[in-house]
């Protein structure tokens, strides 16, 4: 597991709000399920997708593959795109560390995140080319929250 260095405190009710940046990493929506994990290590939260296709969420036809389930119509689509065969291990690796985009006919793995160090440089050159411009501003143009602004302007 990764340490995100962010903290959540429970609210009375024993809730927490997981953080925008880390719902949209993870392709998590507002309503969908979660499943927790335990053990003597620690604590882990998944997006749970039951019995359903990884990409398109169908559930007729489907076939299990690398501890996911795949619907035959996405297996043909796969099949069928040529950047989807890696002919390196690095590539097998690297595609195995992305998560799809769910959409049939343009699959692209989802970008990955840009290290803190060098998001720290963008904000700061951001706000001496642009001083007065509010956080919500630095955000949109660094396509990160808000919230993650205000972070990130602590570390300058």
């Amino acid at each position: 597991m990764k340490n995100t260095g962010m903290t959540r405190p429970l609210d009375q009710l024993g809730r927490i709000v997981l953080p925008k940046e880390m719902r949209t990493t993870m392709d998590i929506n507002i309503g969908d399920s979660l499943e927790f994990f335990v053990n003597e290590e620690g604590f882990v939260l998944r997006k749970y997708t039951g019995v359903s296709c990884k990409f398109c969420g169908a559930v007729d036809h489907l076939t299990y593959f690398r501890d996911s389930f795949i619907c035959a119509d996405c297996i043909q689509v796969l099949k069928t795109e040529e950047n989807v065969h890696p002919t390196s291990t690095e590539a097998i690796q690297a595609q195995e560390h992305t998560k799809p985009v769910r959409n049939h006919t343009t699959w692209q793995p989802k970008q990955s995140r840009v290290q803190q160090g060098e998001m720290v440089k963008k904000l700061r050159k951001l706000i001496q080319e642009h001083p007065n411009l509010p956080q919500k501003v630095y955000a949109e143009m660094l396509d990160i929250s808000q919230g993650r602004v205000s972070q990130l302007k602590k570390l300058l």
